[in-house]
């Protein structure tokens, strides 16, 4: 299975990026994306799997609904709201979220981690 994770900026990348196996693709809106950057991100996405993965804040719900309107077949991940965004949730949090939204086999964990996220 070919997936794409679409994250807010670079740091969102970077963190999930040391949770995630190179198999996964992580780009960025960096931002509110602009109509170009939503073009760029279809070309990117073409028929691959998405998963949109956007911070819990008021910028970070406009993102995802920009994006929920290009990609409404996306598997939405969520953050809880508190945590200082993507880039701010621990990572036993993260691994329980990519887990339960069907990406554990892509985790970079040792095997008794993620057999204890399954369990």
């Amino acid at each position: 299975m070919s997936i794409v994770i679409i994250v807010e900026g670079k740091n969102d990348r970077s963190k999930l990026r040391h949770i995630l196996n190179s198999e996964i693709e992580i780009v960025c809106t960096y931002g509110t994306p602009s109509t170009d950057r939503l073009e760029k991100l279809k070309h990117i996405v073409k028929e691959r799997e998405v998963f949109l993965f956007t911070d819990n804040d008021s910028s970070g719900k406009k993102i995802r609904g920009l994006l929920r309107d290009i990609f409404p077949d996306a598997e939405q991940i969520y953050t809880r709201k508190g945590y200082a965004g993507v880039e701010g949730t621990p990572d036993e949090y993260l691994l329980l979220q990519l887990d339960k939204a069907g990406l554990g086999d892509y985790i970079v964990t040792t095997p008794d981690e993620n057999k204890q996220l399954r369990d």
